[in-house]
């Protein structure tokens, strides 16, 4: 009887554990870094279907045509954010280099004829369709991954309690090599971004600080080098002078940033209302779906708008912080370090060339902007985040 008593109950109990084991989670899910995300996202739709709805030449006369295609690409974005947690950032520390190879293979791939030019960069492989994808944006998540694999082995093992130099060299040469690729594009936005993740990495990784400093200064000694031997494009040197020199040109090199910044100036407190800004609707800020979507919530939705976007991107960044310094392993901390490093500049950097604090570096605001690359390389992000915070231990 108790033989017959297992195998009729003992699928019923595999069953209740794994319905259990989903539930946990759920419930062991980040709820406000999730919730943000979203919100994020669809405040993203609503800007992105009011920067391009009006745009004939861009829309082929379908108003829909980009807001279906940003509803895609989130819709994408999310079901890897869940596929990453599923698979857990343990199990895709094993795949890192194949990853990794993947990765450089695609950034290799748009400097072949398969490679097209979009805004000077010519960073981008045309799918077809209407779609194209940008592979340094998934570069961004194999730095991350493959220097936290490299940092953290010994660490989380137990040999060592900081990496050594030896270990910080390895890290530091798998990130150099894409990085020197898409230098070459010339993307220069990405490297940047790249580079503010490999700092970020190394700082929660606990190498030495002359590594840190060597290379703040190495990048010091690198930017004047690249602007003395002339390697810069013309474009690129056009939107630094616009930036040191915002009267210059109005109507040509500084038209963006001017018209960006009128944008947003006439949004006032409450904005002059969602489908209703004259700036919007005119079509006077260039590439307002993609690096300048920002002045369409400062001039439809207002300083109260604007400032929620910052609202929902800084409880991004506080929940990443918490999931960082919460995790047991090494391992997770890097990679949370990683993506709070590139979440916060990127943003600051796309938010800060509509204000003019920033030059123009062509970088798209994290959840909000239109491009299939950098959704589905935000929500992987945030898949990892999810990942680190489900698989710590309870106690945690």
């Amino acid at each position: 009887m108790s033989g017959f008593s297992v195998s009729r109950y003992a699928p019923e109990r595999s069953v209740w554990s794994k319905l259990t084991a989903r539930d946990s989670v759920v419930r062991r899910l980040d709820w406000p870094l999730l919730g943000s995300a979203i919100a994020l996202s669809l405040i993203g739709t609503a800007l992105v279907y009011s920067a391009t709805r009006g745009r004939d030449a861009l829309t082929h006369g379908d108003p829909y045509y980009f807001l279906l295609r940003h509803a895609l690409n989130t819709g994408i974005g999310f079901a890897l954010m869940v596929g990453t947690i599923w698979l857990g950032h343990r199990t895709l520390r094993g795949a890192v280099p194949i990853l990794y190879g993947l990765s450089v293979l695609l950034v290799l791939a748009v400097l072949t004829p398969l490679g097209a030019t979009v805004n000077g960069a010519h960073a981008w492989i045309i799918i077809g369709g209407g779609f194209s994808l940008q592979p340094s944006e998934f570069t961004k998540i194999t730095i991350i991954l493959g220097m936290a694999m490299i940092l953290a082995a010994r660490v989380d093992a137990g040999d060592q309690l900081h990496p050594d130099h030896r270990t910080v060299a390895k890290a530091l040469g798998l990130a150099l090599l894409p990085m020197l690729i898409v230098m070459g594009m010339p993307d220069l936005g990405s490297v940047m971004v790249m580079a503010v993740i490999v700092l970020g990495v190394l700082l929660a990784s606990g190498a030495s600080n002359r590594w840190v400093f060597g290379l703040l200064g190495a990048g010091a000694a690198g930017a004047v080098a690249v602007w003395q031997l002339g390697l810069l494009d013309e474009y690129q040197i056009a939107r630094f002078a616009a930036f040191a020199n915002p009267a210059l040109d109005p109507a040509g090199v500084g038209y963006n940033t001017n018209q960006a910044r009128i944008a947003i100036g006439s949004g006032g407190l409450t904005g002059t209302g969602l489908f209703q800004g004259t700036q919007t609707t005119g079509q006077f800020v260039p590439e307002q779906q993609t690096d300048f979507v920002f002045t369409v919530a400062g001039e439809e939705l207002g300083f109260l708008g604007a400032g929620l976007i910052l609202v929902l991107l800084g409880v991004v960044l506080w929940r990443a912080c918490r999931i960082a310094r919460e995790t047991t392993e090494l391992y997770g901390t890097i990679v949370a370090a990683g993506i709070i490093a590139w979440f916060a500049f990127q943003s600051f950097e796309n938010i800060g060339m509509t204000l003019g604090i920033m030059p123009v570096a062509g970088l798209p605001l994290p959840f909000v902007s239109y491009g299939g690359s950098s959704m589905f390389a935000v929500w992987v992000a945030i898949g990892l985040l999810q990942s680190i915070r489900v698989q710590r231990p309870m106690s945690a």
